[in-house]
């Protein structure tokens, strides 16, 4: 059995947590290591886990999936590198830091790089995922193994997870963002609060339905609904004349640009 240890259990750490126990991983052989003390006794109490401090919990870890914030990461990965097994899978997830920083401090790990997303709360996430210079195909499979628990796993070089990170590791913030210019716009025009959220979800859902399903391309769907002179037409031309299709673009350039900032600081 597959031991793990998962250090940092904040949002993306519990969806991890969660995710694992569901489809691979009894709560036994989960080991979790948070620093903010209440946090990990609520941890243990919901899902059963052990916590231990970081260097601790990785002793016996076939698996190490570090989920802290990149400006963290360097001091957890030289507090954990001399209790690392030889030939133990580490998982980084952490935006902008890479594989060859990690494996020069702990040469005795497979390290893989991957950056989920929010929805694999309920394991409908996707992750971006890339293998450093030292890992073999087998880790490389059993962490994505390990990561389907939560959703799509998609495999890229190393020199695309800063891509990928702007787009689906973002990407849940930019849906939101629509969702909360629709509900606005849905209040201005006279719906309650209430049934503005109602139409706006169940339409973003709707629509990510068809699209996944259709085959066809966004364009063309939106192209289906969009009628010369009538409703949406007019829409349509107000999100065009404001650039919001150059604003979305841009904004994916600038997360993509601040990971590569975070690789390099």
């Amino acid at each position: 059995m597959t031991r793990i240890a998962v250090l940092g259990g904040g949002v993306m750490g519990e969806a991890l947590i969660v995710g694992l126990q569901r489809r691979l991983t009894p709560a036994p052989q989960i080991v979790v290591a948070e620093k903010r003390a209440d946090r990990a006794a609520e941890l243990a109490d919901r899902f059963g886990v052990t916590v231990a401090g970081a260097a601790a919990a990785v002793v016996a870890a076939d698996v190490v999936i570090i989920v802290v914030k990149p400006q963290d990461i360097r001091s957890v990965v030289a507090e954990i590198a001399a209790n690392v097994a030889d030939g133990a899978l580490i998982i980084s997830i952490a935006a902008g830091i890479t594989t060859s920083s990690i494996e020069l401090v702990i040469p005795q790990a497979n390290v893989v790089r991957a950056m989920p997303n929010t929805p694999a709360r309920l394991e409908l996430g996707v992750t971006g995922i890339s293998a450093g210079a030292n890992c073999g195909g087998a880790a490389l499979a059993h962490a994505e193994q390990l990561l389907a628990s939560v959703g799509t796993v998609i495999s890229v070089p190393e020199a695309l997870q800063d891509a990928i990170t702007a787009v689906s590791g973002s990407g849940p913030a930019y849906v939101f963002f629509l969702a909360e210019a629709m509900m606005a716009g849905a209040k201005v025009v006279g719906l309650s609060a209430e049934d503005a959220r109602g139409a706006v979800v169940q339409t973003l859902l709707g629509a990510a339905k068809l699209l996944e399903t259709s085959g066809d391309e966004p364009a063309a769907l939106r192209g289906m609904v969009t009628s010369p002179g009538g409703t949406t037409a007019a829409a349509i031309a107000v999100l065009q004349e404001r650039q919001v299709l150059e604003s979305f673009v841009a904004a994916i350039e600038a997360a993509r640009d601040r990971s590569r900032e975070l690789s390099e600081s």
